[in-house]
């Protein structure tokens, strides 16, 4: 019979064996606060073809794939994958051949350390700087001249390495440095290009923010939105956090957030919990004005995809009013997102499941990354502010490669 302190043990273990055991290309990993998920192969694909009603058919296009998924005999009635940014195209998600689920995550003296995955990249920023900085101009001149009231400007940045790139290792380093939120990385679908695994992409990040997760009839999204720079000094730090707490800009931009995710989630509950007032939470790079609210379901067929796909996207990572955010978005930003900015996740036949929305990510081949990062203009909003708070949110990924401020983002 194993000791109490073997058993203690055993979950920690198994989730750090969990983060082991991921390879790029035949892997989905996920790990939250309370639970680590690692599944492999694929059983099916869910069919998304794209197009105006993409997003709003996609969860009884998962329904019937876990429903034939069961007729089959199959014992992992489970969906994971990723959703874009653009509800009109196509989702990855995937029933997978095998699921294994632990507790958190836990790093100690004996795990394996944080380590550089290349000593040297050539980086290109997408856009300029500059020109990111005109257009947070030109948004800032649509909410002169019109209704809206906030737009989520991104940038990316290129970074290609002479070398293979280390994902298991990146994994571990998000995971290590980002305890306390949502790590991931997920199969995209294949690149058209030549080479031996040119083809393959991967969708890996350290996300602080929930998008929405159920169990049972309880519901909890997480939305973030206000966000100042950490500092290594403990006395700015410390500074910062209480700007941003009272900053009437920062505190708008979130409630314009909290008030939208409230409005889209009432019709589905019964009872609803918003807080008056927002909280802190701190990444190692960033901290951020947060919410948590939560209710009760209607209906247990509400699913925890239905909810995120009646979220998404929220103000926090597109703007308000949606609509006509995501075409300032369409007309500014010089790339299109991908995946970035969109959600990624679990659900389960029984409608359980969490999402976290995709940020603080790179979607990465063989050889290249590109990372992303955006900022909430609202009006009163400062272009150089705005481009300083997304080389901050770059730090996620850069630190986890072992890059610093020689980086120039």
């Amino acid at each position: 019979m194993r000791s109490m302190e073997q058993q203690a043990q055993a979950p920690r273990l198994l989730a750090a064996q969990l983060l082991q055991s991921y390879e790029a290309g035949s892997s989905f990993f996920f790990a939250t606060p309370q639970r680590t998920l690692l599944a492999r192969g694929t059983f099916a694909t869910v069919p998304c073809s794209g197009g105006p009603d993409a997003l709003a058919h996609l969860p009884s296009r998962v329904a019937g794939v876990l429903h034939d998924a069961r007729q089959a005999a199959h014992d992992i009635p489970v969906v994971v994958g990723a959703v874009p940014f653009d509800g009109s195209a196509p989702a990855q998600l995937v029933v997978p051949m095998t699921i294994q689920r632990a507790g958190p995550l836990e790093f100690d003296a004996q795990s394996p350390a944080h380590r550089p995955l290349q000593a040297r990249y050539t980086v290109r920023p997408v856009p300029e700087p500059t020109v990111y900085l005109d257009g947070v101009a030109q948004a800032l001149e649509l909410m002169r001249s019109g209704p809206l009231r906030k737009v989520v400007l991104s940038r990316a940045l290129d970074l290609e390495a002479a070398g293979p790139i280390d994902l298991q290792q990146l994994l571990h380093n998000l995971a290590r440095r980002n305890p306390t939120g949502y790590t991931f990385a997920a199969d995209l679908p294949m690149a058209r290009s030549g080479g031996a695994d040119a083809g393959r992409r991967t969708l890996i990040g350290a996300s602080p923010e929930l998008l929405v997760s159920r169990s049972g009839l309880q519901v909890l999204a997480n939305p973030l939105a206000g966000s100042a720079a950490r500092s290594a000094d403990p006395v700015e730090d410390q500074a910062r956090a209480d700007a941003l707490r009272t900053s009437p800009k920062d505190l708008h931009e979130h409630a314009v957030v909290i008030d939208a995710v409230a409005e889209a989630l009432r019709p589905y509950c019964t009872t609803l919990e918003v807080p008056a007032t927002p909280s802190l939470v701190s990444t190692s790079t960033m901290w951020h004005l947060s919410s948590r609210i939560r209710g009760e379901l209607r209906d247990p067929a509400i699913s925890s995809l239905m909810l995120a796909t009646a979220l998404h996207p929220t103000p926090a990572v597109c703007g308000f009013p949606t609509r006509l955010a995501h075409e300032a978005i369409g007309h500014i930003e010089p790339f299109a997102r991908g995946y970035y900015t969109g959600t990624v996740g679990w659900c389960d036949a029984s409608g359980d499941g969490q999402w976290a929305v995709t940020i603080r990510c790179a979607e990465a081949d063989a050889h290249t990354l590109r990372l992303f990062a955006g900022a909430g203009i609202v009006a009163g909003s400062r272009p150089e502010s705005e481009l300083a708070e997304t080389e901050a949110k770059f730090r996620t990924m850069l630190q986890a490669m072992g890059l610093g401020p020689e980086v120039q983002a």
